[in-house]
């Protein structure tokens, strides 16, 4: 499912603590103040060049022990829908120290197994701004607001998505009421955890990502080291558990580095490129 957005309707959605963080600027001082209203400057200019392009499908799921296992579904003529081609084995690294709780967590933990009687489903997503229209090649200054911006607007089109996934597309919190500030704390229901965060160290999922929702129908190619281009975009999952939280995979050692690529069907040395933390 496609859901295009324009600059002015993500203007709210935009996490300004990360902008700010990213320039290494203190919010609350005159120099903070002064690179907002630039910053607001130039996204009203870049109203008419930028559109914020995502898409996300809701699967049927199930996990496999420390796999999480998808079901692309095509839809028919009479409004449903039907599965298509083999079920999809998503492999997950799971935390190797014991956690304040307890637990050694693994994303697959949120998702209900096979056996259970009843069918669980994960949200498969991504999102992508696509600045080449816009360049400011001579401006060091003005192309690095312009690739802030950038992130950002990726991550508030993500961040709008998922309120729709949530209230509507899935409906699993059709009731919510936050406000923009809670919205951007997290306070929803379930996660919506990305490549590359702590609990999904392995870039290399993107091309499992890209399988199921197929990046190039919103302009996103990958590179050979599972990087996206352009480098505005973010992709991951929606998860609806009231109880899931976000983790760190932490130190991953030789044992479960084996594991994972015999799951991933990869050698341990390929497997080794695409986690920064083995």
């Amino acid at each position: 499912m496609r859901r295009d957005y324009t600059i002015s309707d993500l203007t709210a959605y935009i996490n300004w603590v990360y902008f700010f963080h990213a320039w290494s600027v203190k919010s609350d001082t005159d120099e903070g103040e002064q690179l907002r209203q630039e910053a607001m400057k130039m996204l009203g200019k870049l109203q008419p060049y930028i559109k914020i392009k995502t898409v996300v499908e809701i699967l049927p799921a199930y996990s496999d022990g420390d796999d999480i296992v998808v079901q692309k579904m095509m839809p028919c003529e009479c409004g449903s829908s039907h599965p298509v081609g083999e079920p999809i084995h998503i492999p997950m690294l799971r935390q190797q120290n014991i956690g304040q709780d307890g637990f050694c967590r693994c994303m697959s933990d949120y998702i209900r197994p096979k056996t259970s009687l009843k069918q669980d489903k994960i949200g498969v997503f991504a999102a992508s701004v696509n600045n080449d229209e816009v360049t400011f090649s001579n401006d060091d200054y003005n192309r690095m607001l312009l690739q802030t911006l950038a992130d950002r607007l990726a991550e508030a089109g993500a961040e709008r998505l998922h309120e729709e996934v949530r209230k509507t597309i899935w409906g699993y919190a059709p009731d919510e009421s936050l406000t923009t500030e809670e919205m951007l704390q997290g306070k929803y229901q379930g996660i919506r955890p990305a490549v590359g965060y702590p609990c999904l160290p392995d870039m290399s999922i993107n091309f499992i990502l890209d399988e199921i929702i197929e990046f190039k129908s919103i302009g996103i190619t990958l590179t050979e080291h599972a990087m996206m281009q352009p480098h505005s975009s973010v992709s991951g999952f929606m998860i609806s558990l009231p109880q899931a939280q976000y983790f760190s995979v932490g130190q991953i050692d030789e044992t479960q580095a084996r594991d994972y690529a015999r799951r991933r069907n990869m050698t341990l040395n390929e497997i080794k490129k695409y986690l920064p933390c083995c």
